[in-house]
């Protein structure tokens, strides 16, 4: 699956704002190149809370044992909670450690090198064995972030009346 295919399934989902930093965008330059997945249906970067989702293009300080330096070299990273991480990889997130990760495997659900503890899996270079379900995972994913937003929106509604 190419990452282009990845941008346009997800480009599809209602509310999305994707930041994706371009060179002279006032982003930080390692930024550029990938994309920052939100649900936003302001169309305003949250100040309060991380993506739900990411594709990175590149090693970033402290993060490079998925060998993303390689050509075509790229990693779909999703936040899932605790559930999914385990029904995904077999294990809870606290269990990593023990784990004996190959961070650099392609084409595998693995729990993300930095934030697997948080809920987080990524997968470098999707492709046939993952492309389904990380579609669905990452639709999962949307939802749950929308979820959160509308909630949050509610309690700031029902303090406002009272």
């Amino acid at each position: 699956m190419t990452m282009e295919q990845i941008l346009t399934e997800v480009r599809t989902y209602d509310g999305l704002l994707e930041l994706a930093p371009l060179p002279g965008s006032g982003h930080p330059a390692i930024s550029w190149g990938d994309h920052y997945f939100y649900y936003a249906p302001d169309g305003q970067v949250p100040r309060n809370r991380q993506p739900y989702a990411t594709i990175v293009t590149k090693n970033y300080p402290d993060d490079t044992a998925s060998r993303l330096e390689a050509d075509d070299r790229w990693r779909l990273n999703i936040h899932i909670g605790s559930a999914l991480f385990t029904d995904l990889l077999g294990y809870p997130p606290e269990q990593i450690e023990r784990s004996g990760v190959d961070y650099a495997v392609a084409d595998a659900f693995l729990p993300h090198p930095l934030y697997g503890a948080f809920g987080w899996v990524c997968i470098v270079n999707p492709g046939p064995a993952t492309l389904s379900r990380a579609l669905v995972v990452l639709r999962d994913a949307h939802q749950a972030d929308r979820r959160r937003v509308e909630r949050r929106q509610q309690r700031t509604d029902s303090a406002a009346r009272e």
